[in-house]
């Protein structure tokens, strides 16, 4: 009614109540009582452990007692590992080390390591080392690390090595021992565990196959900043970057931003932007559709690949260091496929397929859509090609040479390749798939000639070389190694990782890359060459033949770059 007063009300706000995600809390790190041992164990995923604790602090089993339990015994990691890296950590004095075979480092080894000291006692904070694969970067980095620590004070060392952990680990543990660990405490991990290590602080850091962190969008790249100091300007570890391809472009070398910004005497977070940078330095990159790209003109590049060797090489001491192989470069050979009617029409079945669906993927912008025709094409290609690739395998065994084969799938290339070999009465080696094959011994029964095919996906961190020295303190078989990329990659570092298996320690190993003959398979084999030469030139190599061999290949058609880069 007009005039009559509205009686008052309040309405009381319902709050939520702010709540914080408690982290769990981690728990305090495992003593030991008088007369007992904090164990930290290699424990593989979901395997049993009876009696051993999970220690979320460590990430890793522990557990406390005088002596390990024989069911705990399999998991007793070796000497240098993350795992006994941490027990040191926890224990008043560390276990003894079981004697080492002694490795006697070559010429170039000891040269190397003078050179890597040179540059860390002139207070630089990036060595690239970019020898040539196999003429003993290894060995190089355990010397000049234990140097370098002595010259500086410091007594951590880390070492990351590249994947299948169940080669590259061993081998570094084999290495550091062999060649002396000087008395400091080492932890060999690899890229996939880097997290493991991010909290921890090192004087030395050896980034072995370094290429694998010129990424800066992935969580391995988080990690190795941490790790590296990539973000710091004081504190930090001197990092022994080790890797014959260090990228396939001026952009994707971020790890070495640290040792770029001392050089001009900047800032470090202004090369935070490699790209950028490079861009203001006048180098002939732009940004593009896809993200920044890098000149397609060859002169442009050399300029700019030697410029930026220059930043390294010019530094007093030098900054890197590339030796070229004393046995020669790796010989890279095409190697056309002549298809059969029924082949040929196959081929051009799936083709017609691929180009209908890339149509569709550029119309709606489809990234991923066309990275997966790519990939279905690219498998059914190489599935059509088994045949002759066994073909050619076993006319290399019957003329007593020992072959590896490499491959990037396993369904479709891999597998009908080793069955189709085993049916033949062949032997095969075999290094792929997850968890299928226990990698070191299909390694070795290859290298001792028990088979004399390896069928393998890997690119880095094996050696497959003949008069290898094993680890029994035995030597591989002597018998001459030839190569096959069963399907041409587009990655130029991986394919010169890939020939360094077996084109290393004074060993000659020649490759080919087989392609079907005039198909779209023979741009990417000229794809993979160009960029196999250019991935080494960006460490100073000669790749001129590289560049001789993809001219030779030189045809009109390319995938968008964007769904092609490796």
């Amino acid at each position: 009614m007009p005039g009559r007063r509205r009686a008052a009300t309040t309405t009381k706000r319902r709050t939520k109540r702010r709540t914080t995600a408690r982290r769990p809390a981690v728990p305090d790190l495992p003593t030991a009582g008088p007369g007992e041992r904090v164990w930290v164990l290699a424990v593989p995923f979901r395997a049993p452990a009876p009696g051993a604790v999970w220690h979320a602090g460590l990430q890793a089993h522990v557990w406390v007692g005088a002596r390990l339990p024989p069911a705990l015994a399999p998991y007793d990691p070796p000497p240098y590992t993350f795992e006994r890296f941490l027990e040191d950590e926890l224990n008043e004095t560390p276990r003894p080390l079981p004697e080492a075979r002694q490795l006697v480092p070559r010429e170039e080894q000891c040269t190397g390591a003078e050179a890597v000291v040179a540059s860390a006692a002139a207070g630089h904070r990036v060595f690239l080392l970019g020898d040539d694969p196999g003429v003993g970067k290894t060995g190089t980095a355990v010397m000049a690390a234990r140097e370098i620590c002595e010259l500086r004070g410091g007594e951590r060392v880390l070492v990351v090595a590249d994947r299948p952990a169940a080669i590259t680990v061993p081998h570094w543990t084999r290495s550091i021992a062999g060649f002396g660990d000087g008395g400091l405490r080492w932890c060999v991990t690899t890229w996939d565990r880097l997290a493991k290590v991010a909290k921890l602080s090192f004087d030395v850091v050896v980034a072995d196959e370094a290429h694998m962190v010129r990424h800066t969008t992935t969580q391995r790249w988080k990690h190795w900043k941490a790790v590296s100091g990539g973000a710091r300007a004081k504190d930090v570890p001197f990092v022994v970057a080790a890797t014959a391809t260090p990228a396939h472009t001026p952009m994707e070398l971020p790890y070495l931003a640290p040792q770029f910004a001392q050089v001009h005497g900047e800032p470090l977070r202004a090369w935070a932007d490699l790209p950028a940078k490079l861009a203001e330095h006048g180098f002939h990159v732009e940004r593009g559709r896809y993200g920044w790209a890098w000149t397609e003109d060859a002169d442009a590049r050399r300029a700019d690949l030697a410029r930026l060797q220059g930043w390294l090489a010019d530094a007093d001491p030098p900054a890197t260091l590339h030796r070229p192989a004393p046995w020669g470069p790796v010989s890279v050979t095409g190697t056309p496929v002549a298809l059969t009617p029924a082949e040929r029409c196959a081929y051009e079945s799936e083709w017609q397929e691929f180009r209908a669906e890339m149509q569709l993927a550029r119309r709606a912008r489809q990234s991923a859509r066309g990275r997966a025709a790519l990939l279905r094409f690219r498998q059914k290609a190489g599935l059509i090609r088994a045949q002759a690739t066994v073909d050619w395998v076993r006319a290399q065994v019957e003329a007593e040479r020992q072959v590896a084969v490499s491959v990037e799938f396993v369904e479709t290339a891999a597998d009908p390749i080793r069955e189709a070999l085993l049916d033949a009465g062949i032997a095969v080696a075999s290094i792929y798939g997850r968890d299928r094959f226990d990698v070191e011994a299909e390694r070795l029964r290859f290298q001792t000639g028990e088979a004399p095919v390896c069928v393998f996906t890997v690119t880095a961190s094996i050696s497959l070389h003949a008069g290898e020295l094993l680890p029994g303190g035995t030597t591989a078989s002597t018998t001459p190694r030839v190569g096959l990329f069963h399907q041409p990659r587009f990655s130029g570092i991986q394919a010169r990782q890939v020939t360094g298996r077996t084109h290393r320690d004074g060993q000659v190993s020649p490759w080919r890359v087989a392609y079907a003959e005039g198909t779209v398979e023979e741009q990417v084999a000229r794809v993979m060459v160009e960029r196999l030469a250019v991935s080494g030139s960006t460490a100073g190599a000669d790749t001129s033949a590289l560049q001789e061999v993809a001219e030779l290949l030189d045809a009109d058609w390319l995938p968008p770059a964007a769904l092609t880069e490796g």
